[in-house]
């Protein structure tokens, strides 16, 4: 498991904090999915990268934490984790791909925020008290479903998450 903390107190102009969230990239990293990354204080990748190549892309724009997809292999892979639990301000967030696995890794008291890709349908659905993010997928078309990304904005202990079509 990964733990990565980003205080808020360390941002000089602003005061939210803004998580670009991207997933299933397959190898492609879109322009417009760069241009929606920039100016975000971090990236989460949900997983499916297929090459390091897109995680050095998003390395140069933001600090970056990756989960590894059922379509990750080799060496490069495998040193990526299973999951990840950030922590924003007072926001915990879990990172894993498939939503499937998120009882696996949660010891979910206190996980505000679960963000996952594998299915390719973005998603925003609050259970629970638990905001459930999937940004879709960023890479391929796969069947008609949407070109997208999305974008936590989290202040404090507030968090709103919005989701963005990349491509008509």
């Amino acid at each position: 498991m990964t733990s990565f903390s980003f205080a808020s107190s360390s941002l000089a102009a602003a005061s939210a904090v803004r998580i670009g969230l991207i997933s299933d990239t397959h190898n492609l990293v879109r322009p417009e999915a760069l241009r929606h990354l920039e100016g975000c204080d971090a990236i989460v990748h949900a997983g499916d990268i297929c090459e390091p190549a897109v995680l050095d892309a998003l390395r140069e724009i933001a600090p970056l934490t990756a989960v590894r997809g059922n379509n990750d292999t080799g060496a490069w892979a495998a040193a990526l984790p299973t999951h990840a639990t950030l922590h924003v301000g007072d926001v915990t967030i879990l990172v894993v791909h498939d939503i499937a696995d998120v009882g696996k890794y949660a010891q979910r008291d206190g996980v505000r925020v679960v963000v996952t890709g594998h299915s390719h349908k973005p998603l925003i659905d609050e259970r629970g008290g638990v905001l459930y993010v999937n940004p879709g997928s960023a890479g391929p078309r796969r069947f008609k479903l949407p070109i997208s990304a999305g974008l936590l904005l989290i202040d404090g202990a507030q968090v709103h998450a919005t989701l963005h079509t990349l491509t008509a």
